[in-house]
């Protein structure tokens, strides 16, 4: 477990990328709250905007997530374990007024990017309209 790759994966570069597209500036492995113990892999702090992207091995996908058979009650339990503590990270930001946007790692980028920008755009705090006097 300790080769694995916590973050810099491919789907999170991917969607990064299309995010850096449409102009949206984030911050990358940081934490929305510093009581939680989990980092976010996309943060737009103004916005209030915590991005997960979840391996489907990790955190059971429905769709992808497999459960090996040797050890598998040992498996089963930890995988359990990172689900619960997904539910409680959730539930964490979300009383502390941030949304959160978890993203398994087989989705489309560009899907994901569209649906994180319009979460961002909607909670983005508004700037006065401030123009120079000619």
């Amino acid at each position: 477990m300790a080769r694995q790759a916590t973050s810099d994966t491919a789907p999170e570069i991917a969607i990064r990328r299309e995010l850096h597209q449409r102009g949206l500036r984030f911050r990358v492995g940081r934490r929305p709250l510093e009581s939680l113990r989990s980092k976010a892999d996309i943060v737009f702090g103004p916005a209030r905007v915590a991005v997960y992207v979840d391996g489907c091995f990790w955190h059971m996908c429905p769709m992808h997530g497999t459960l090996p058979a040797s050890n598998a009650d040992w498996w089963r339990r930890k995988l359990e374990r990172n689900r619960a503590r997904d539910r409680a990270t959730d539930a964490a930001l979300e009383a502390a007024g941030w949304e959160v946007i978890r993203i398994w790692e087989h989705e489309d980028p560009v899907a994901a990017a569209e649906r994180i920008a319009a979460a961002v755009n909607r909670r983005r705090p508004r700037r006065p309209d401030v123009r120079r006097k000619p």
